[in-house]
């Protein structure tokens, strides 16, 4: 049993945005010299999540759309009475209750295993972030 680590880094320009990063985890599973296991990527932040959708930018539009009236903003949250870091960002962390932090997927033959119209996406709900980061740990045989 073998085990890779790799830590995927990006930025983020909108409060609430979905950045698909299928192919950056694609490239990183083929090139790491497991052919069978499963990879799990993991959100290093309360504030954004990953998730298994459909890339299409209407549904994209939709799904912002969603989550802005799910947990408004301008709520009357009171955890943005006493902010860690200056953010009103109660309702990133609420959007968070209902979006998982992590995915584990298959790999077979060296390849990520998705459905014909399966994406990962990086959810970000506190944006925009300079930083941002996935935990990707794949975990196979070679």
């Amino acid at each position: 049993m073998k085990i890779a680590r790799h830590r995927l880094e990006l930025a983020t320009v909108e409060p609430i945005e979905i950045i698909d990063v299928t192919e950056e985890i694609r490239e990183w599973v083929a090139g790491s010299g497991i052919r069978n296991g499963l990879v799990t990527v993991m959100s290093l932040h309360t504030t954004a999540r990953v998730n298994v959708n459909e890339r299409e930018a209407q549904l994209q539009r939709d799904m912002v759309t969603y989550l802005k009236r799910m947990v408004p903003r301008d709520g009357d949250w009171l955890h943005n009475l006493n902010t860690v870091d200056g953010r009103d960002n109660a309702h990133s962390h609420l959007i968070g209750l209902f979006i998982n932090a992590s995915e584990t997927l298959p790999v077979a033959d060296g390849a990520l295993v998705l459905g014909g119209w399966q994406s990962i996406f990086f959810i970000e709900l506190d944006g925009p972030r300079e930083r941002r980061a996935l935990e990707l740990q794949l975990l196979g045989t070679d």
